[in-house]
């Protein structure tokens, strides 16, 4: 489906992964058009740094310096996942390694083979996924918000608190409370055989019993 040898592929690959493991918006990881990109508005490799935690854990992370949301920046990461195939920090090392560019540059910006270094579009990452299921009919169709609340299911999936989720996703106040509302279709078939995870979502989305 993506080849990891190919400039393009690698990066777009590097870019879903990234989104979905930091339960990011694919917005905050593209560029609305080619030439829009200003790295004022738009993350660069300058902005990313992999770190170690309080624990000497490693820990990717990502400064968007301005967001819908955000329009201040706001910072946000997730952890390498070397147990799998879909590892957001050697998918981005490979990116990295195919398409060598300044600091300044966006932090997924790839090669094309006639127009040279170019930032990633979310066009170009739609379009990509537009081709994936044509190809290949039983794969689900993603949207660029499907990452985020793929990731979230992920992670309450893999035991992770509602509060740390909460935390990662940078939810304030309500908010994550009306995420799980509106997603809970989605969410509670695949919570079905984690009771205890199940009990938890009911607990935030439906109101107390007096």
């Amino acid at each position: 489906m993506l080849a990891k040898d190919n400039p393009c592929d690698a990066t777009i690959f590097t870019c879903i992964m990234t989104s979905f493991f930091c339960l990011a918006r694919l917005g905050e990881f593209t560029v609305p058009l080619i030439k829009s990109f200003d790295p004022k508005w738009h993350i660069t490799r300058a902005d990313y740094k992999l770190l170690l935690n309080h624990e000497g854990l490693p820990v990717m992370v990502c400064h968007i310096p301005s967001t819908k949301c955000s329009p201040k920046g706001k910072t946000i990461q997730c952890t390498p996942q070397p147990d799998l195939n879909l590892d957001p920090h050697h998918a981005l090392k490979n990116h990295l390694h195919l398409n060598p560019a300044p600091e300044s540059t966006h932090l997924f910006a790839w090669y094309h083979p006639t127009a040279g270094l170019r930032p990633l579009s979310r066009a170009e990452v739609t379009k990509k996924i537009a081709a994936i299921t044509k190809l290949y009919p039983k794969t689900l169709n993603l949207k660029g918000h499907s990452l985020c609340i793929g990731g979230t299911l992920f992670y309450l999936l893999n035991k992770v608190p509602f509060d740390i989720v909460k935390t990662m996703g940078q939810w304030s106040g309500e908010s994550f409370t009306l995420y799980l509302c509106h997603h809970a279709l989605i969410l509670a078939p695949f919570l079905q055989s984690e009771p205890e995870v199940l009990n938890s979502l009911k607990h935030y989305i439906l109101p107390p019993v007096h």
